[in-house]
């Protein structure tokens, strides 16, 4: 029976899954802590920045029809015959696991469960705690018992900032559930919106699967930028060394860059570390470190590119960071490289931030108008590959800027025409 649903977190996961459910017929209710995204929801709109195909239409639809309404109220799962958990499972200083927001969801959860109930955890977490942290608090605060008189399984997202509602209908997914009948139900639930396969496991399995596919692509970032660092020093170029290297069978190389961002990738490995560190785990916490270095490697770029231009003494130096978001053509800037380099630069520098989707977060102020940030700046450092900066000439550069240095932090132009023009250029993986 798909008749009410209720979906915990309405971000990045919460917002297109509560879409879909809504959309194949399910009256759906969002839960969210933030009021004024739940005042927007219900207006029908779209709370969140950047570029999402078919989202927003999708949003303001399912909320016309009625099928769709946001609360702050957990209530509405005491006649929800499945409930969504979608909370951020963010890290801590010390690389473990922050459980306060998902410990919370579940304990009101809990509290507020219907027998014969669904719940699935879409939140990422570390391997064990759906077995150990989960299904004893649900449990007892329910007083029912799993299996029996509610059902749990953990089907962990898949998707990315750009490609919410693709991903979500077209990608596989894993699912783990804590018996036969748990993920029985549990398909019965994603199978109506989903055109990808839907792969079953175990909870636990589920969990080390979604966090080493993760850690899996930040590992071979790291080897990808680990290249780019040699390829600097020995003055070639780490793009050029990446097409021929993926010339040979079974290589697939990733690109260096700027560093690795976003809500999964920098936190995801800990996770899984954390949920292995009995095996006392050595790769990829050296991958982590790799992956962290970039940011600061851009900006000691900077400075090497404002001493080699004799501009390393002069005061009122404007530096240009141009991307906030840690993605292309989104408005997500969790976890962002720029806010390391602007870390590392703004006690000796000025410092002007565009992006043409992140907002501000009360840390910087983001600039909309490209030109104005461009003719202001000695030095422009790309960190983003935002569409509107892959249509910038590099002549119109020239011509705008005080002086002509480009840190190029995304393989946005090229090094021999921009060093024809006049620039200073220096960029990830370009000797």
């Amino acid at each position: 029976m798909r008749e009410k649903a209720a979906v915990i977190g309405m971000g990045y996961v919460g917002i297109p899954l509560a879409c879909l459910l809504a959309k194949s017929g399910v009256k759906v209710t969002g839960i969210d802590i933030d009021r004024k995204r739940v005042e927007l929801i219900n207006k029908g709109e779209y709370p969140l920045k950047g570029d999402e195909p078919n989202l927003p239409e999708m949003l303001n639809e399912v909320v016309n029809t009625g099928l769709l309404r946001a609360s702050t109220d957990f209530e509405c799962c005491e006649d929800a015959q499945a409930i969504f958990i979608c909370v951020d499972t963010p890290i801590d200083d010390k690389k473990k696991p922050i459980m306060n927001r998902l410990i919370s969801a579940v304990d009101k959860v809990g509290s507020n469960l219907c027998k014969d109930s669904l719940i699935v955890v879409e939140s990422t977490v570390a391997p064990g705690t759906m077995r150990n942290k989960v299904l004893p608090l649900l449990e007892k605060n329910s007083g029912m018992k799993a299996g029996k008189e509610f059902y749990l399984a953990h089907c962990p997202e898949r998707v990315m900032s750009g490609k919410l509602i693709f991903n979500l209908v077209n990608l596989d997914r894993v699912l783990g559930g804590l018996d036969e009948k748990s993920t029985d139900i549990a398909k019965k639930w994603y199978e109506p919106i989903m055109k990808g396969n839907i792969h079953t496991t175990d909870m636990t399995t589920a969990e080390v699967v979604k966090t080493s596919e993760n850690t899996y692509r930040d590992v071979q970032i790291a080897f990808a930028n680990e290249v780019a660092l040699i390829c600097e020093k020995l003055g070639i170029d780490a793009f050029e060394v990446r097409k021929l290297v993926n010339t040979s069978p079974f290589r697939d190389m990733h690109l260096p860059g700027a560093g690795v961002g976003g809500h999964c990738l920098p936190k995801d490995p800990w996770l899984l570390v954390h949920g292995g560190k009995d095996a006392d785990p050595q790769l990829i916490p050296t991958a982590r470190k790799v992956n962290d270095r970039m940011p600061e490697h851009v900006a000691e770029l900077v400075l090497k590119a404002m001493e080699e231009a004799k501009l390393d003494k002069r005061k009122d130096i404007t530096i240009a960071i141009l991307g906030y978001s840690f993605l292309e053509n989104s408005g997500d800037s969790r976890n962002s490289p720029a806010k390391i380099v602007i870390d590392r630069l703004h006690k000796k520098y000025n410092i002007a931030v565009h992006d043409p989707f992140a907002e501000e977060d009360g840390k910087v102020e983001i600039v909309r108008n490209l030109d104005k940030v461009l003719r202001n700046a000695d030095c422009a450092v790309f960190l983003t590959r935002h569409k509107e900066y892959l249509n910038l000439k590099l002549e119109d550069i020239a011509k705008s800027m005080k002086n002509k240095i480009i840190i190029d932090g995304r393989n946005i132009f090229d090094k021999k025409k921009a060093e024809r023009l006049g620039f200073i250029y220096k960029g990830i993986g370009k000797g």
